[in-house]
């Protein structure tokens, strides 16, 4: 089983961070209650490039409730 190795709240969505098989991959698990979504990404890019991530995953999930609408 993969360890966490971050969770957190961005607004309503819980992000978990956490290891693959792959050494230099993690695996990104995004719920919100409604959604659900996971994807994985370069450690490289979760150490430098978090800001512009969590960015991208709540314009995602906005983006799925104005489809709703």
């Amino acid at each position: 089983m993969s360890s966490i190795i971050d969770s957190y709240k961005l607004g309503e969505i819980a992000v978990e961070i956490s290891e693959t098989d792959h050494p230099n991959k993690l695996k990104v698990d995004c719920n919100d209650g409604n959604y659900h979504s996971e994807f994985t990404v370069r450690k490289y890019e979760y150490e430098n490039y978090k800001r512009h991530m969590n960015q991208r995953i709540k314009n995602a999930y906005d983006q799925q409730y104005k489809e709703e609408e």
